[in-house]
């Protein structure tokens, strides 16, 4: 009788394990240099179809915005708000409530850009995260987190 439990409860965690879904979001982290002080940090989101990430102005009710934070460093300093460059697609959607709600993803890729400037051209690194949500026709991703760490030379 041990060993058919042990063996039940072997296959449901088998079973779970492969169930779950791995993020399929791949990211890329570059920094271009625009002047001897000056940076454009461009944060890539390559989302395989048919997945999309949303928008950082996705509005409430809805899925949760991606956001990206950057830790403070004292020799940087970051100007205006972050840029989405891509294809920005609006839809009523009715998955995330009684009422359909508007939300703004990108399916296929988006770059985040924001501009920083290094105090002195000197060479440091500027980290921080990227908190997102994607979702595909049927099911939504729990949220992910990603930390990066960007080269300014």
């Amino acid at each position: 009788m041990k060993k058919i439990i042990l063996s039940f409860f072997a296959f449901i965690f088998a079973a779970s394990s492969f169930a779950q879904i791995k993020d399929p979001i791949s990211w890329k982290y570059e920094a271009v240099k625009k002047t001897a002080s000056s940076y454009e940090l461009i944060i890539t989101a390559t989302v395989p179809k048919p997945w999309h990430i949303y928008s950082q102005n996705s509005g409430k009710g809805g899925p949760i915005p991606t956001t990206i934070k950057f830790k403070i460093n004292p020799l940087v300093t970051v100007t205006g708000n972050t840029k989405e460059v891509g294809k920005l697609e609006k839809v009523l959607d009715k998955n995330f409530g009684p009422k359909p709600v508007q939300v703004k993803y990108f399916s296929d890729q988006v770059q985040f850009v924001q501009t920083v400037t290094v105090k002195g051209g000197i060479k440091t690194n500027i980290s921080g995260t990227v908190n997102y949500m994607i979702c595909d026709d049927t099911q939504c991703l729990a949220p992910t987190t990603k930390s990066f760490d960007i080269k300014l030379q």
